[in-house]
Parts: C-alpha cells; sequence; structure tokens
C-alpha cells in the first residue's frame, strides 16, 4: 500500500526538529561551561546516541541492523568524519562565538555540496549556485564584522565552525551515496556507532575528564535554578540527538529532501531566539543581516541541483539529516 504524503505534517515535524536543535545548541553550551570538554561531550553525545538508536531498532525492526563487512570502511568513514567530527567541531565552535553564529558557519554546507557536484562530479548544476556563493560569503563577511580590526569573532570559533561545513557537507555526500542501498535509519545508526567507537579511543588521550563532575549541580542561567550536569548530557543525548533525528526522519516521508532542508535553515534564527532569550546573547544588527543573507545563499543553493538528463534519471536517493547540532 503506497504510503500517503502529508505536506503539512512534514513541515511540522521539520520544523520541531530545528527547534529542538536550537535549544541543543543552548543546553550545549551550558554543559561546556559547566567544564565539559568538547571531546567528551561529543564522546557522551555520539555514544549514547548509538545505544539508544541500536536499542529503538533492535526491538522496533532488528533485520534493518544487517551488516556486511564490506559496509565497514564506508561507515568507518562516514562514521568519523560525518557525525564524531561535524558534532565535535560545532561543540569547539559554539564555546568560542554565540550559538546562532556558529550554526550560520556551518550551515554553509549546502553551499560546498553544490560546488564540489559542479566542480568534481562535473554534473549540471543550475547558475544560481554563483550567486549562493556570493550571498554566502558576504554574509559571513558580515557576521564576522571583519571591519573591525580583522573581525569580531573568535578565530579559532570561525575555523571550527567552518570545518564544521565541511565535514557536514562530506555527511550529506556520503549519505546520499549511502541510502542508495540502505535505509536511513539503519544508516545512520551504524554512523553513530562508529562516531561513539571512535571517540571512546580518541577522547581519553585528548582530554582529562572527571566523570564524578556530572553529578554535580550547575546554573543553567534560568535565575537561581541549579540542574544536576548529568541531566543537561541526558537532555543533549535524547532531545538534541535521538528525538530531532526521528523528526528529521518522519519528515522525509512527506517532504523531498531539498524542501526539508530548505525549512531546516530556520535553525540558525531559532538557536539565536533562544541564546538570546536563555544566556542573553545578543547580535550586532550587522551579524542579524549577515545571518538572513547567508541564509539566502544557503536557500539557493539548496536548489542549484539538478537531475542529470538521461533516458530514465533513477530516484534520488533522501540524504538522512544530519545530527550535528
Amino acid at each position: 500500500m503506497p504510503h500517503t504524503r502529508r505536506p503539512a505534517v512534514g513541515y511540522l515535524t521539520t520544523v520541531a526538529a530545528a527547534g529542538l536543535f536550537a535549544v541543543n545548541g543552548t543546553v550545549s553550551t551550558l554543559a561546556l561551561q559547566a567544564g565539559i570538554p568538547p571531546t567528551w561531550l561529543t564522546a557522551l553525545r555520539c555514544g549514547g546516541a548509538a545505544v539508544g538508536l541500536l536499542a529503538a531498532l533492535a526491538l522496533v525492526s532488528p533485520q534493518r541492523l544487517r551488516l556486511t563487512w564490506r559496509e565497514v570502511p564506508f561507515l568507518a568513514v562516514f562514521g568519523v568524519v560525518g557525525v564524531a567530527l561535524t558534532q565535535f567541531l560545532y561543540f569547539v565552535a559554539i564555546g568560542r562565538l554565540p550559538v546562532g553564529i556558529a550554526l550560520v558557519f556551518e550551515m554553509t554546507a549546502p553551499v560546498g555540496i553544490a560546488l564540489w557536484v559542479r566542480l568534481v562530479r562535473r554534473e549540471p548544476v543550475r547558475p544560481r549556485i554563483w550567486l549562493a556563493l556570493g550571498l554566502s560569503l558576504s554574509g559571513l563577511v558580515l557576521v564576522a564584522q571583519v571591519w573591525q580590526g580583522g573581525g569580531s569573532l573568535d578565530p579559532v570559533g570561525v575555523g571550527a565552525g567552518l570545518a564544521a561545513a565541511v565535514c557536514l557537507a562530506t555527511y550529506y555526500l556520503m549519505g546520499e551515496r549511502g541510502t542508495a542501498t540502505r535505509d536511513p535509519v539503519a544508516l545512520t545508526t551504524w554512523t553513530f556507532v562508529a562516531a561513539g567507537l571512535f571517540w571512546a579511543v580518541v577522547a581519553p588521550f585528548t582530554a582529562r575528564f572527571d566523570a564524578g563532575v556530572l553529578g554535580e549541580r550547575v546554573p543553567v542561567s534560568l535565575g537561581s535554578l541549579t540542574l544536576p550536569l548529568w541531566l543537561l548530557v541526558l537532555w543533549i543525548v535524547v532531545l538534541g540527538a535521538i528525538t530531532p533525528f526521528w523528526l528529521s526522519i518522519a519528515a522525509l516521508r512527506h517532504l523531498p529532501p531539498t524542501t526539508a532542508g530548505l525549512v531546516a535553515t530556520v535553525e540558525p534564527v531559532f538557536a539565536s531566539v533562544v541564546a538570546w532569550l536563555w544566556l542573553e546573547q545578543v547580535l550586532s544588527g550587522w551579524q542579524v543581516a549577515g545571518g538572513l543573507v547567508v541564509l539566502a545563499g544557503i536557500a539557493l543553493a539548496q536548489t542549484a541541483r539538478t537531475r542529470a538528463a538521461g533516458p530514465a534519471p533513477a530516484p534520488v536517493p533522501e540524504t538522512p539529516a544530519p545530527l550535528s547540532r
């Protein structure tokens, strides 16, 4: 029985996922400020999400977890670059930049994807990609306010945000290839397993972390309210990773990936509003304007790709929604 598409449901679930990802940026900032190093916060998020997704699929549809040895190298690279490093670099960025600004840098990934497709794959791309690139670069100049003595933003944070965009673009490109043979839910589950295993090995050697700190109560910038740090980490895993992931995947049953991607660009806007109300991270007028210009460029880039001409084009695989935020 064919599935009935309901665009309204797709829009609602995409916006809900973007909202949860946006709140997760602020919660993650609080966890970083409480003393969890970015490497360990990434390890906890990747490992927790991997356990949650594995448990869910094992209960609901265990046959989808079947794996062949030929898939392991691809999943390892996908998980390390597309998931582990994307999240780590994002956490570095939000530790040094306002959450909304960090997301603006990271979400330039679609522009890079369209350029890769045009320049490396030699696939046809609409001319609007050059306008998208110009808008994105112009917007980033405004966001960084480069006329203020070489820029008003932390250079390490900016570099981490742009590097996260490269890793996120890699996630999309590899995801497009991976979903040709495997469903998005199982694919993303195994990439999180690979990411979790990577950080389980790397994190202990890159940063010291006393697990006892998870039991300490930390201020959450809501009056005098304090919460145990482990509760913030639990939020990051369940409501900042697993739940928005399922919402994003559910949206792809009702919307094409390009449309879902365009709707998801509201995330930096949500993130800036949440950080402003919660953490009092105030952006300048130039930064707000620059962010809007970047989002316009992202929207154009999302619509720049075309199908290659041919007598019988194959269906375009749906790319799984990222879990980088």
